[in-house]
């Protein structure tokens, strides 16, 4: 017999070899139908696997992240085995679950280019398999065997992969007739898999290497249901309504030039206009907490990067070094501000009275980025980071972790992103070479972000292997207003940089200390936040943020004199206003200016110029009817004031 303990500490005990499906069936056939893959002893099994001793088991559905996983992971074996069956001389490289569904790179063969019509004829292909109700068979073979076999089929991808496994580790899973190198888990059968969608076809390198040969990136998601299935096909609708890049384009915010580079955005004026907005609102929040505004330059000598740790660790993924004339002096673009803040921290002694020290700055940095995975402003190769860099004693240090979490909370609200939660970033204590740091360093940085994030109610899920090279940290992950999960803000807590820099503080005793050091990016960078924000509210900004709070719309020429002088009134009151005086009809001009997402909408004619009012529309709403002049300034500042108080808490 074996003890199994559930999650709620209850424990009982089956015969040995039990499997997780039969432990589901035990507890209830409603279960038994749901439950996707489990966890046991916290490694996810497959749920036909037996369970040989005692466990600790955690049983997933399909609302548990663990469950479509293996849900998602099953579907690109399903969608392998499709391709096979279509296409025979189909090679495989990859096929993970992602975040939404999953992805398989492929070789389809000499000749063969796979496009958005054969997805079609894939689909139903993977629907008459999975209805076959095949078995997904996990089969434990040594590293020659899994050589011998993929050699002998050409799967030159697959090969490759086994001479970097360690033997006695390796498995293979089985369902009707393909077989791939994978650890698992995946679903019982493929009958599970009710519903399918190949959503787009990509190019990938092989393992990310652009030097190797292109492949063939299927994305697909699949549902246990197809009513699901229809509702997301509803939800990616919005979602392409949404797209920061087509609102972008719409509202003139940002560009982008092959001339310039790719991934190096233009912001355009009403762009800047907006993130100049976003960055002053930060500012007078930093302001509040005790932030110095600082400013470094783009470039740094390239031992500021060695001493950090960052060359090491990012400079074959970082731009070129820039050589000089001077012989011997290398320069690399700035791939992070905190090696120049350390070095503000060194410009003078700190006493403990001093700390803690607040840097901020809004620090463009640059990082490669291959062609291929540039996407809009989330995935660019110069970014702007919200950075600031806290320079504090070891007895500080929850409490400042705590005030950054305040901050993120005034930003959130500010912008009503409302579903959020933290995950905390914990290094993986079976891969600690990946880190640099003492272990005892370590473990007083993840227990301080633990207790803060506690005593602030977060809610929060823990990640092993999630951590930054020098240190744990806490992100952010908000929900938008479609449901998607964007990382958004991250905190950081750092024993190591201040080591290598050999960062100083005269402690009460008169004896030299290192100071601990919080890194933090609330908005995380300038760019992926905008995409994120422009997403969230499609482009309908709240009126204090707003590129444009209201544009004036002339009837006709007769009204052109008014509107310019009037624009001129609002312009100079602080309301930011644009000019529509275009000969055009004006039904036209509100819908041009209605999908520019402009809050107020005033029309001028002939009428309004001779009373000195004008006929107001607000986005979302419609005709508001006609006004005094002063009366909609009134209107206008009184709703941005009542935002900005909210905010601000004033």
């Amino acid at each position: 017999m074996v003890k199994i303990t559930f999650p709620d500490g209850s424990v009982k005990e089956f015969e040995s070899g039990i499997n997780g499906l039969e432990i589901a069936k035990s507890i209830s056939p409603k279960l038994a139908k749901e439950v996707l893959s489990i966890s046991v002893d916290g490694e996810i099994w497959d749920l036909t696997r037996p369970i040989d001793k005692d466990a600790e088991i955690k049983l997933f559905t399909w609302e548990d992240e663990e469950g479509k996983h293996a849900f998602w992971h099953s579907s690109a074996h399903l969608m392998a085995e499709a391709l096979q069956q279509l296409y025979p001389d189909t090679k495989f490289g990859i096929g993970p679950a992602i975040e939404n569904g999953f992805y398989y790179d492929v070789d389809p063969g000499e000749g063969v280019v796979l496009t958005d019509k054969d997805l079609v004829v894939v689909e139903k292909k993977m629907l008459e398999l999975a209805r076959e109700r095949q078995e997904f068979c996990r089969i434990n073979v040594s590293k020659q065997q899994a050589l011998d076999h993929f050699s002998s089929l050409q799967e030159n991808y697959k090969v490759e992969l086994i001479n970097d496994l360690e033997d006695g580790k390796i498995t293979y899973y089985r369902q009707g007739t393909f077989t791939d190198l994978c650890r698992g888990p995946h679903l019982p059968d493929t009958s599970y898999i009710k519903a399918i969608k190949l959503t787009s076809l990509a190019g990938a390198y092989w393992r990310g290497n652009e030097h190797n040969k292109m492949l063939t990136r299927i994305y697909g998601i699949t549902f246990p249901k197809q009513k699901m299935l229809d509702e997301w096909l509803v939800l990616m609708e919005e979602a392409k309504q949404r797209d920061h890049r087509k609102i972008g384009k719409e509202m003139e915010l940002f560009a982008f030039s092959q001339e310039v580079g790719a991934g190096l955005p233009l912001w355009l004026p009403k762009g800047a206009m907006l993130r100049d907005r976003l960055e002053a609102f930060l500012r007078k929040v930093q302001k509040q907490y005790g932030y110095q505004q600082v400013i470094t330059p783009h470039i740094g000598n390239v031992n500021l990067y060695k001493t950090s740790g960052h060359f090491q660790k990012y400079g074959k993924d970082s731009f070129q070094v820039i050589t000089t004339p001077q012989e011997g002096e290398e320069f690399m673009l700035k791939p992070m501000n905190c090696p120049h803040h350390c070095e503000i921290y060194k410009t003078k002694p700190r006493s403990y009275k001093d700390l803690p020290v607040r840097f901020a700055e809004f620090g463009t940095v640059y990082r490669y980025e291959q062609s291929g995975e540039l996407h809009g402003l989330t995935r660019v190769r110069g970014f702007t980071q919200d950075d600031a860099h806290l320079f504090c004693t070891p007895d500080q240090l929850k409490e400042e972790f705590m005030k950054v979490i305040d901050i993120i909370f005034i930003i959130f609200k500010a912008l009503d992103f409302k579903d959020f939660t933290a995950q905390v970033s914990l290094r993986d204590p079976k891969d600690k070479e990946k880190y640099i740091g003492t272990d005892e360093n370590w473990e007083k940085a993840e227990r301080a972000i633990i207790e803060a994030a506690a005593e602030k109610g977060l809610k929060t899920t823990v990640e092993l292997g999630e951590a930054a090279f020098y240190g744990p940290k806490l992100d952010f992950m908000v929900k938008d207003a479609i449901g998607r999960k964007w990382q958004l803000g991250t905190i950081q807590v750092d024993y190591n940089l201040p080591e290598r820099f050999k960062l100083e503080y005269t402690g009460a005793d008169n004896q030299k200390h290192r100071p601990v050091m919080i890194h933090r990016a609330p908005f995380g960078s300038m760019e992926r936040f905008v995409a994120v924000l422009i997403e969230h509210t499609g482009g309908k900004f709240p009126l204090w943020l707003a590129p444009d709070q209201a544009v004036i719309l002339t009837v006709s020429e007769k009204s052109n004199e008014y509107a310019r002088k009037l624009s001129e009134l609002l312009n100079n009151s602080d309301i930011r206003t644009a000019l529509d005086d275009r000969n055009e009809k004006i039904g036209r001009k509100i819908r041009d200016n209605e999908l520019k997402k402009i809050p107020y909408l005033l029309v001028v004619g002939e009428n309004e110029a001779k009373e000195n009012r004008v006929s107001v529309r607000r986005q979302g709403q419609g005709d508001m009817g006609a006004m005094r002049v002063e009366e909609f300034i009134e209107l206008i500042k009184k709703e941005v004031d009542g935002q900005l108080k909210s905010i601000y808490n004033e």
